[in-house]
């Protein structure tokens, strides 16, 4: 593995998001002019085409716009996370002027021990892969990417930012389950995830909007999908739960899903490793249409299941809605957010014409003009309920926790006061 070099220059904090299929980074220099933030990324990139049998690519975008996309070629025995991770270090080596201060991780889940962001040494890793069985399809892989730049610069501070952290403020009533107490004791609860986006959303709504300090339903809808009920900044309710499993039927995953259906299963003969696969993987919209998990493909699809996909994962969050309206008792603001959410308009526009009850009215040629470009309104003028979209940037959260925590402390001092 090849190392990251030390070099004078601008001062930036690394933003690294390994998924699934997926490895996202980001370059954020530091401003130094603004204590505690980060400026606009000067570099970034994303790895797709990660999962097994894909077609692994690498896409860097530099300043001014300049994109290149490389195919990447493991050698055998060589997964593709692995040949993404060495691409992406190769991308930093080339770039000049840039001096790292720290690398931020998107973890998915932190357990019951962290309701913030943390540095991360030997014990706090081990914990955070005790949590690999809650989160299979994510934190084995942020992980990974852990690991690989602890590696590439063993003294450079590795930051862990948790998708969980957000809903640490969720009242017990919405986080235990109807279980004896000793499972609450050993963490079976509801944690919740896409923390990182909704802090993101929710703290951008709140310079945009007076509306985003009362009571906001948050959808994050995109591969992962999840929908949030957060009150003056605050997380109350979430879709989901214990695992990345629960609310929202997504891509792959299946999510609420009746016990009984699992014991049915185990009675039949089912392994442990095989529901695993079921649920995590053959489920959602790929497994309901039988053709793809990308909502863009289900979208030019003249096939009848198709259609029938979109209904219904169109259905579960309409459903999920209502109870994130129920649990805040009425909505000021609705936020979309998420691959699907950014940009499927038409998505859009069916969820709020289905909760005009509750006096939202969207502008219907706002809704289409809105692309993910930048944040927007999508309201009518009369709408009882502000509606909009904010391109999430997950990223720039845990750069500017990252940064937090490796600030000299006479200055970390100065900014808590």
């Amino acid at each position: 593995m090849s190392t990251l070099p030390r070099r004078p220059g601008t001062e930036a904090v690394l933003s690294v998001n390994t998924g699934s299929s997926s490895l996202k980074f980001a370059v954020y220099p530091v401003a130094p002019e603004r204590n505690g933030q980060v400026g606009q990324p000067g570099l970034s990139g994303q790895a797709e085409g990660l999962e097994p049998g894909g077609q692994p690519l690498i896409t860097v975008a530099r300043p001014g716009g300049e994109k290149v996309r490389t195919a990447l070629q493991p050698r055998e025995g060589e997964s593709s996370f692995d040949v993404a991770l060495q691409a992406v270090i190769e991308t930093l080596q080339a770039e000049a002027g840039v001096r790292l201060r720290a690398v931020a991780h998107r973890i998915v889940h932190g357990g019951s021990r962290f309701s913030d962001s943390v540095l991360i040494d030997d014990e706090v890793l081990r914990y955070l892969e005790s949590l690999n069985p809650l989160a299979p399809l994510h934190q084995p892989h942020n992980l990974a990417g852990v690991r690989a730049f602890r590696r590439a610069r063993p003294d450079l501070p590795q930051v862990a930012c948790f998708d969980t952290a957000f809903h640490a403020t969720a009242p017990e009533v919405e986080t235990r389950f109807a279980l004896p107490d000793r499972f609450w004791q050993d963490g079976v609860r509801r944690y919740g995830f896409h923390g990182l986006s909704y802090r993101y959303v929710s703290e951008h709504l709140t310079a945009a909007t007076p509306r985003a300090r009362g009571r906001l339903l948050l959808a994050h809808l995109g591969n992962g999908a999840s929908l949030c009920a957060v009150r003056k900044g605050r997380s109350v309710a979430t879709s989901m739960g214990f695992s990345a499993l629960d609310g929202l039927m997504m891509g792959t995953r299946c999510g609420s899903l009746d016990a009984g259906v699992l014991l049915h299963l185990m009675r039949q003969g089912w392994t442990v490793d095989a529901i695993e696969q079921l649920l995590y993987k053959q489920s959602g919209l790929l497994g309901v249409s039988g053709l793809s998990a990308d909502m863009r493909t289900l979208r030019a699809s003249t096939d009848p299941r198709a259609a029938r996909a979109i209904e219904q994962f169109t259905y579960r969050v309409r459903r999920e809605a209502g109870a994130m309206a129920a649990c805040l008792g009425g909505v000021d603001l609705i936020g979309f957010t998420g691959g699907i959410g950014e940009h499927d308009a038409v998505l859009r526009q069916s969820l709020c014409e289905s909760l005009a009850y509750l006096g939202v009215r969207i502008d219907v040629v706002a809704n289409r003009a809105a692309d993910g470009s930048g944040i927007a309104a999508i309201h009518e003028a009369g709408s009882a309920v502000e509606i909009w979209v904010v391109p999430t940037d997950e990223g720039r959260v845990a750069a500017r926790d990252a940064l937090a925590l490796t600030l000299p402390a006479e200055k970390a001092q100065r900014l808590a006061a």
